[in-house]
């Protein structure tokens, strides 16, 4: 299985010296959204940058593992809120890189069904040891449940 995205950009007015980071993705699926670099990094902080798209695919993986466990386990589950944060620093080459993400899923299960902290841990923990983004990433991934 293989997946596609196109990334355009196109030379635009800048100040002296720059050049415009902004661009567009377009998935595979269709959806396209306007993205740019972070503002730290002379980008347009209206647009979606890199480092929250990969903090976005390592929060959905998750999310969609946990959903896929907790279904096989016969635990309904009412909602997931995830909100996630990533943080730029060194890695150990001493280039900037995202060095850890941190996932803090809040999971609300359906009327009725009960699950303890250990269990939830457990699902947690398999889900980030199948989920196929982190198993894709060098920087440091912790969940906080």
């Amino acid at each position: 299985m293989g997946f596609k995205v196109t990334t355009n950009w196109q030379s635009s007015p800048s100040e002296e010296g720059e050049f415009n980071r902004d661009h567009e993705v377009k998935f595979g699926s269709g959806q396209t959204i306007q993205t740019s670099s972070a503002p730290e990094y002379k980008g347009n902080a209206d647009k979606v940058n890199p480092e929250e798209c990969l903090l976005a695919a390592l929060s959905s993986c998750h999310m969609l593992t946990f959903l896929a466990i907790a279904h096989l386990k016969r635990l309904t589950v009412a909602s997931y809120i995830d909100n996630a944060t990533a943080d730029l620093g060194q890695n150990a080459a001493g280039k900037i890189a995202v060095v850890k993400m941190t996932l803090e899923p809040k999971v609300i299960f359906a009327e009725g069904v009960e699950v303890d902290d250990d269990t939830l841990a457990k699902i947690h923990e398999k889900a980030h040891a199948n989920c196929f983004i982190a198993n894709s990433l060098a920087c440091e991934v912790d969940i906080k449940h």
